[in-house]
């Protein structure tokens, strides 16, 4: 099953995830999960970060859930908001 992950970052917040980008990445290295596709959100000039976007293939809510939790970017109280929608591919 594909979940889509879409976190949007608290306002004023570019400056401590570019401090932690790496623990985030790393922790993203270790494959906790089936990550199709992830990326960060960009404002309208393409300029700077806003939040973080994944794609994920998982059997449960719950491990998606479960591998938001486990992110720096989380722990961190980097994100304001963090959806989690389950989603059905029909195209590409």
């Amino acid at each position: 099953m594909h979940w889509i992950i879409y976190c949007t970052d608290k306002p004023g917040s570019l400056s401590l995830r570019e401090a932690h980008i790496v623990r985030h990445r790393a922790y993203l290295e270790t494959k906790p999960i089936n990550v199709v596709m992830s990326g960060p959100l960009m404002d309208d000039a393409g300029e700077k970060m806003n939040g973080s976007f994944f794609l994920v293939d998982a059997e449960s809510r719950s491990e998606v859930e479960s591998f938001s939790r486990n992110d720096p970017f989380f722990d961190l109280g980097l994100w304001s908001e963090v959806h989690i929608h389950r989603f059905y591919k029909r195209v590409g």
